[in-house]
């Protein structure tokens, strides 16, 4: 199976696994029996922790958040086949990547809490915070990987995007410049096929968002995005390509959003049930555990064992998360100028005298 095949000016999408967890092809899959099963695990890992910051949101002890359910294969099969050394972008939704590379859970809570100390990451120092505005994160994944080409570094950026944002001028203008520069970049679209409650039909009418690559001269590819082996294999050779000085590469990850947009969506506002029904039958998480399970590398006795450790790691980290004791309203200002203007200063005193006691 090519790494991407243009047809048409289609292109090839990459899958070793069905729906159903049935191997696609009589040859081994590409990846090793435990990096299957730390693949598993963190899918699940991640979609449990999910469960529980919703529940925290709806009992108003976090703020909005935006739940990766459906699209744990994208995150965690792109985290899995960085090195340490690589630099992660995120968007808003990319948490299971992040935990995978040392993103703590209460870090994460901080951060949908409001309190930017869930930005500064104990473990993972060279990955950029949660990127809320729309497309910007890949003109900084762009510029941290031609940073590393000048200096010589071996070093690769990843970076995700929805597919509402490619549609966005800065992911136009950053491919553009990652294919001028060769940069070392690996840029994956979610594809979870709304943008918010745009459809995927109404955002583009390209045939696929891969082949947008194309004219910047960039390599690109599409993967089903609830195959996290395909997703692992695609960005595991993308990176190796991108480190070898072969420029960057474009993946669209197709994929779909089982839940809201965020937690202040009502998807059902504007998505059939029965479309919704008919993708729950084709997720990542119960397709790998299929596959594992026939294969005989899985049990029932497995899955109560990892559903509880799991559970248990979450509450550790939501203990300590609602034991934090909350920053100054001082934190908003005292970062955001060397010497404050005094329009600011005004406004601190404002904050100071209606903060709680």
């Amino acid at each position: 199976m090519g790494l991407h095949t243009l047809i048409d000016g289609r292109i090839e999408l990459i899958r070793f696994l069905a729906p159903d967890g049935a191997p696609c092809e009589a040859a081994p899959l590409p990846v090793n029996d435990e990096t299957l099963l730390h693949l598993y695990q963190a899918m699940t890992r991640t979609r449990m922790f999910d469960g529980k910051a919703i529940a925290l949101q709806r009992t108003g002890q976090l703020g909005t958040f935006a739940s990766a359910l459906g699209q744990e294969a994208v995150g965690v099969g792109a985290a899995a086949a960085m090195e340490e050394r690589d630099v992660l972008v995120p968007s808003y939704r990319d948490h299971g990547a992040q935990f995978l590379r040392g993103m703590t859970m209460t870090e994460c809570l901080l951060y949908w809490g409001g309190d930017e100390r869930g930005s500064d990451f104990e473990r993972a120092r060279g990955d950029f915070p949660n990127c809320v505005p729309v497309a910007t994160q890949v003109p900084h994944a762009v510029g941290a990987a031609y940073a590393f080409a000048l200096r010589k570094e071996d070093r690769v950026a990843v970076t995700f995007i929805g597919d509402g944002g490619t549609a966005n001028g800065a992911f136009y203008e950053a491919l553009n410049m990652a294919g001028v520069w060769s940069a070392p970049v690996v840029i994956i679209i979610n594809n979870n096929g709304w943008a918010i409650s745009t459809p995927r039909a109404l955002e583009s009418a390209a045939a696929t968002l891969a082949q947008k690559g194309v004219a910047a001269g960039v390599a690109c590819q599409q993967v089903d995005g609830n195959d996290v082996v395909a997703v692992y294999e695609a960005a595991r050779r993308a990176i190796a390509k991108a480190r070898s000085g072969e420029g960057p590469t474009l993946i669209e990850a197709l994929t779909y959003r089982l839940g809201d947009h965020t937690t202040a969506d009502d998807a059902t506002r504007y998505r059939d049930p029965e479309i919704v029904q008919r993708e729950w039958t084709r997720e990542p998480v119960a397709r790998l555990r299929a596959y594992l399970l026939g294969r005989g590398l899985w049990s029932k006795e497995q899955e109560s064992g990892l559903l509880k450790q799991c559970a248990e790691e979450v509450e550790s980290a939501v203990a300590r998360y609602l034991a934090t004791a909350p920053q100054s309203t001082d934190a908003m200002f005292d970062y955001l100028y060397e010497d404050a203007p005094q329009s600011l200063l005004a406004q601190r005193d404002i904050a100071r005298r209606f903060a709680p006691k």
